[in-house]
C-alpha cells in the first residue's frame, strides 16, 4: 500500500530517470571527456522506453501478523485469471485449526469491490462443482478459490475484500 510520501518519492525518482536520460552532447554542446580509468567494457543497453515494471503489492507487516495469528494463514494474493473472467484468491495455511473456515464448504465466500460496486461469487459448474478447494487444510499447503468476474468489473490494481464467513481480508490489491 502506497502512502502519499511513497508516491511522491516514486514520482520524483521516475522524473530523475527521465531527466538523467538527456544526451550530454545536445545538452552541453560538447561531449564530456571520458575518465582516464574507464575500461573498454561495452556499455549497458538502456531499458527500452515505456517498459512496464511489474509491481507486486504485499500486505503491511501488521496485517500479515494479524492474519497469521488470528486466522492461521499467510501469503494472501488476489490475481486475475482467464483474461480477467475469473479472480483467483489464494493463501497458505500455517495453522489448520484456525484456517478451517476458509475451506468450509457450508460457507459462501464473496469478493467485494466497493469502487466497482460489485460482489463476486464462486461459480458452480454442473460437472466440476464449485471453483474452490474444500478439503481439510494442512499446514504448509496453499489453497485457492476463483470468483466469477463476468463483465470484467474487477480489474488489476483494484482494492478488494474477501469475505468467507467470519473471515474478512480487506484492502487486497488485485494483481
Amino acid at each position: 500500500m502506497l502512502n502519499k510520501g511513497m508516491l511522491a518519492a516514486l514520482v520524483v525518482a521516475s522524473g530523475l530517470g527521465v531527466l538523467g536520460a538527456v544526451d550530454p552532447v545536445s545538452a552541453a554542446g560538447t561531449q564530456p571527456a571520458a575518465p582516464a580509468t574507464q575500461s573498454a567494457a561495452p556499455a549497458k543497453t538502456p531499458a527500452r522506453a515505456g517498459a512496464s515494471v511489474h509491481y507486486v503489492p504485499s500486505l503491511p507487516l501488521h496485517a500479515r501478523m494479524y492474519y497469521q495469528g488470528v486466522w492461521g494463514v499467510d501469503s494472501l494474493h488476489v490475481k486475475t485469471a482467464e483474461s480477467g473472467e475469473l479472480i483467483r484468491f489464494s493463501w497458505q495455511v500455517l495453522d489448520p485449526a484456525k484456517a478451517a473456515v476458509l475451506n468450509d464448504k457450508q460457507v459462501e465466500p464473496a469478493l467485494i469491490d466497493p469502487m466497482a460496486g460489485v460482489s463476486l461469487v464462486v461459480p458452480q459448474m454442473e460437472k466440476v462443482g464449485k471453483f474452490r478447494q474444500t478439503s481439510t487444510p494442512r499446514a504448509g499447503m496453499s489453497y485457492w478459490m476463483a470468483f466469477s468476474n463476468k463483465g470484467r468489473m474487477v480489474k488489476r490494481g483494484d482494492r478488494v475484500s474477501v469475505v468467507i464467513g467470519p473471515f474478512r481480508a480487506e484492502g487486497l490489491v488485485v494483481e
